[in-house]
């Protein structure tokens, strides 16, 4: 295994962790306040999605490159 799928894989790993952690912020429904202001919870479902497909798309990337 190269330095670049393990890179790949740390950051699918790391996206993979934030995703889980807005979806706890969903499931339980936390209220974040940045800068005085409440974050909304639709954020966090807009987040999720997102870092949730970057880490499918780095993990499928990395073994797709362990292949080669």
């Amino acid at each position: 295994m190269n330095s670049q799928t393990v890179g790949l894989r740390v950051a699918a790993v790391v996206f993979g962790f934030v995703c889980l952690a807005q979806l706890m912020r969903l499931a339980l429904r936390v209220e974040v306040v940045a800068a005085g202001h409440a974050v909304p919870l639709w954020a966090s479902a807009v987040a999720a999605v997102v870092l949730g497909g970057l880490s499918v798309w780095m993990w499928k990337l990395a073994t797709n490159g362990a292949r080669s």
